[in-house]
Order: C-alpha cells, then structure tokens, then sequence
C-alpha cells in the first residue's frame, strides 16, 4: 500500500513539474514583449504563477479544505489574468470556461458550486465591462458575436457541471462499495477468530462457574465468601456474554423466525424497554417524526438487540439531561431510522474504525455491540450511515426494505 502511495505521489509532482515549467516559459516570454502596458499585468502573472506553484507542491504533504479553496482562488485569478493580458488570444477564453474542472480534482461539492458560481459571475462582470466601457475594441474577437460566445460559456459550464455529477456519483458509490467490503472483512475475522477460541474457552469457564456456584450454596460458607463467589460469578457471566457475541458472529442463524411489524409499534416498544436506562442518567427518549402504518419484515429480538445497542451508545455518549431522538420516514422503497444524540460525537477516523473487533471509545468496551449491529443490518440487506462531529454529536441511520401492507 505505501509503495502504491509513494508511486501516486511521484506520478503528481511529475505532472505538477511539467504543469510549472509550462506557466514559467509562458512568464519568461511574457516579460521579452515590449508592450508598456502589458507590464503591470506581467508582474501580477509572476506572482500568480509563484503561488500557484506553492499551493501545488503543498498539496500531497498539506490537504485541508483552506488549501483546495486557495488553490481555486489563485488557479481563477491566473487564467483571468492570462484572458485580460492576452486579449486577442483564443485559448485563454478556452481556460477560462474551464475553471470549474479544477474543482472536480478535489471531489468536493461545495468547492464545485463555489468554482462554478464565481466563474460564472466574473466572466458575465468581465463580458460587461468589454460591451460597455472596452466597446470590444481591446477584445475585438469576443465583440464579433456576443451571443454565440455567451451560449459556447454556459455549454461548457452545464458540460462542466454534468461531468462532476456522473464523476461525484461514482466516486461516491466507490466509497460505499469499500466501507462495505471493509465490514464484511471485520465480520470475517471476528467470526474466523470466534469459531477458533469460542467454545475451547466457553467450556472451561462453565466447569469453573458450577464449582462456584456448588460451593456458594454450601450452609458453612461465611457472608464474605459467598460475596466474594458472587462477585467471581459474575464475572463468568460477564466473560460468557462477551462468548455469546462472538459465537453469533461465528455462526449467525439464518432460520431465525421473521415477522412483518409495524415499525413505529416497535420502536415505541424498544423506548418503553431502554426508558429506565435512561431515568438513570436522567436522558430522554423522545419518537419525534415517527412514520405511521410503516412494515418491515425483521426478527423482534435482533431487532431490539440493534435498537438498544444504539441507544445505549446515544445516552452513554451524551450528557446527562441530553434527550435522544428517534426518527423515521419512507425514502422509496426503504424505511430510514434516525437516532440522533447531541453528545461528545466522533471524529471522521473513529466513525471509520467502528465495527472493529476490540475497538470501542468506552473504556471497559469491547468493540462487539457495533458489529452486532453491523451484523444484523447487513443480515436484513439494510444499510447504516454513521454521521458525527466532534463536539456536536452523532446520527446514526438504519435503513430496512420496506413491506407493503396488504
């Protein structure tokens, strides 16, 4: 994977050298013409061109929103620059119509739109000012036929604009396709790793709990003891919980019974069972735009185990009073739940690495409730979107195939 990178890396600084030593050579020769006039526009292209050659060769060692936003700002700025110098040269309106490609690099949407507009607005502030004050004597080519050079514009940035729609879609579609194959490579190793330990460490563990639970039982045995067997039984029933996880990891039942429930009953019911989870810590769960006479064909109890893992998470990652809310709406064939919570929220790494085994943000977790949940969602051929922000909070949505009520 490294050696990939550092090929990437050394293929875009050749292409970034090639594209410097292409704006220099324009620079140099722009110096040797003669034109008085042309002078302030030539030392405003050399500064241009020396930033633009910074803010590139930062890129692969300095990526951040900032540096893409100055790389559009300074890439604009240049080929007006070029446009306004070289008046009687076709090419440079060429580049100009272009601009908004330099966006489509960072697949960015907002950054697109930004490009696109402020292109937009400046080539109409510039046509303006030839019409009017220049009387497109300057820019005689562009004076010849007002409306076909507008029309030939607005092509290009609608062909622009179709290009980063069918390119953003795509790459969207790959980023899905591998955080999928990624989980399905969790889930893959966890039940590998399960099938191996699972039942050779489930069975010692069983003999030492009935021996615990023989000699607890006995008339002999002090208060002291028997809580201290208490507290060793426990325990085993902590360790055998964490088993069970990763058995129906290992071996998920695919004959479970299924059921066709309505979901806004369901949610109201796992509510009912979480509520005085959340008494403890004083957080609410609110149904907030429940969608009414919604079917979903799951099983009741795994659907539960998902709900309440998900809310346990919510309120265990929210302050104290925080409510958590519960949202549901039909996105065509789907049925979208949202829990939404307003906690200490994840960064974009931690939301990556979640359905890890043994990766969890709590410090006695286990990593397991997440894959189960993971686990169930993938078994239903339903979807999960993790968003969250630091500080802000976290959405997590689930989505099922919807059943339609005869």
């Amino acid at each position: 994977m490294n050696s990939y990178k550092d090929f990437n890396v050394k293929v875009y600084y050749g292409v970034i050298a090639f594209i410097i030593m292409f704006m220099v050579s324009g620079m140099v020769a722009s110096f040797f013409m003669e034109t008085a006039g042309l002078r302030v526009g030539n030392y405003l292209n050399a500064v241009e061109v020396v930033l633009l050659s910074v803010l590139l060769l930062l890129y692969p060692k300095i990526s951040g929103w900032w540096l893409n936003f100055l790389i559009i700002i300074v890439g604009t700025s240049y080929f007006y620059t070029i446009f306004y110098v070289y008046p009687d040269t076709w090419s440079s309106f060429i580049f100009v119509c272009f601009i908004p490609a330099i966006s489509i690099l960072f697949f960015d949407k907002q950054l697109f739109i930004f490009s696109m507009v402020m292109n937009i607005c400046l080539y109409f502030l510039g046509y303006a000012y030839i019409l009017f004050m220049d009387k497109a004597e300057t820019f005689g080519l562009l004076g010849v036929n007002v409306p076909g050079n507008i029309i030939n514009f607005l092509g290009s940035q609608a062909l622009l604009y179709c290009i980063f729609l069918l390119t953003y879609e795509r790459i969207k579609k790959q980023q899905l396709y591998y955080k999928q194959l990624q989980q399905s490579e969790r889930l893959k190793t966890t039940g590998q790793l399960a099938a191996a330990v699972a039942h050779e460490i489930r069975n010692p563990l069983t003999v030492v709990k009935g021996f615990l639970q023989l000699y607890q039982q006995e008339e002999k045995m002090d208060e002291g003891s028997k809580r201290n067997y208490s507290l060793m039984i426990d325990e085993l029933n902590t360790a055998e919980h964490v088993l069970s996880q990763f058995l129906m990891l290992a071996k998920p039942d695919n004959d479970i019974k299924l059921e066709k429930v309505e979901v806004e009953s369901l949610l109201q019911s796992v509510t009912d069972l979480v509520k005085s989870y959340g008494i403890l810590r004083d957080n609410n769960i609110f149904l907030h735009h429940v969608e009414k006479d919604c079917y979903i064909l799951v099983n009741i109890i795994e659907f539960k185990q998902l709900m309440i893992n998900l809310l346990k998470n919510a309120m265990e990652a929210s302050p104290y009073g925080e409510p958590i809310f519960i949202e549901s709406e039909i996105q065509k064939d789907m049925v979208e739940i949202k829990v939404t919570d307003h906690g200490c929220g994840m960064s974009e790494e931690e939301v990556q690495s979640l359905g890890t085994p043994f990766y969890s943000l709590k410090s006695k977790g286990t990593g397991l409730g997440m894959m189960i949940c993971f686990n169930i969602v993938e078994k239903y051929n339903g979807k999960i979107n993790i968003e969250s922000k630091k500080g802000e909070g976290t959405a997590v949505k689930i989505q099922f195939p919807i059943v339609k009520n005869p």
